[in-house]
Formats: structure tokens, sequence, C-alpha cells
């Protein structure tokens, strides 16, 4: 899994908050465009989130599952992007000793013709997108904050 971690003066509840609001989804997600549904039960196991990536018109509809969740401490999920293929996603939460979190971000082709790219390659696409998906997080956690 290629991994890239943000510290954000926002704790742990924002951080979480953010990340069990679905509909919130493409507002921090580097690529994700729309959000056309969400699971009632989002973020518990099997709950998915039915989304769009890319940039008009060239979007994909795919959708996104949790795969397992402990709240204020992990999600991971399967994204879809097919053609591309499939994604394990997996987010980590930290309580800091200044209050704020720390956030690790996992992802890795799963299955699927990306994954036939070498992984320094997919690590170079991966790591930067997923350094400004954290950043954007931590800004709206940081916002939704009491």
């Amino acid at each position: 899994m290629i991994e890239v971690k943000h510290r954000s003066p926002a704790g742990v509840d924002a951080v979480w908050n953010v990340l069990a609001d679905g509909w919130l989804y493409p507002v921090w997600v580097v690529g994700a465009a729309r959000v056309r549904a969400v699971s009632p039960s989002w973020p518990t196991v099997g709950a998915e989130l039915h989304h769009s990536l890319g940039a008009w018109p060239f979007l994909l509809n795919d959708s996104t599952q949790v795969v397992s969740s402990i709240p204020k401490q992990e999600l991971r999920l399967r994204g879809r992007g097919w053609p591309f293929g499939e994604v394990d996603i997996q987010l980590l939460l930290a309580a800091t000793p200044d209050g704020g979190c720390e956030i690790t971000m996992r992802e890795d082709t799963a299955i699927g013709p990306a994954r036939l790219l070498p992984k320094p390659i997919r690590r170079a696409l991966i790591t930067p997108r997923n350094a400004e998906t954290l950043r954007r997080l931590s800004l709206l956690a940081e916002r939704r904050a009491p």
C-alpha cells in the first residue's frame, strides 16, 4: 500500500464526522466529481456511495464500498473506477497530544488494468493526489469542528 500522512489541527471526532458524511466525499477526495447516492448506513460495513470520477464531460460512474469500519479509528474502502480497476483504501485516525489528529491514508490498486503499472509509477500518481486529499479532509474537519 502507498502511504501518505497528514497532521490536522482538527480532532479525531471532527475528522471522523467528515468521513461519516458520504455526501462530502467529492469535496475532499481528489478526482471525485459528484455523489449520486449514499447508503443510509454509511460508513458501516457493506454501505456504498455511488459517485462519478473525472471532469465533465468525461465522467465515470462507479461506487465505493465500506469493507471495515471502526468509528473514529479506521475506515477501509474498496473503490471502483472501471475500466481502470479497483483500489483498496485505508484511512487511519490517531489523536495527537495537542488535540489534533494524524490521518494516515494507504491506497493501492487491487485489481484491474491499473495494477499493470509498476509500483513506482503508481506511487508517483497516488502520493500527490492523496496528499491533497488529506489536506482537503483536514480543512473540512477544521471548518466543521465545534
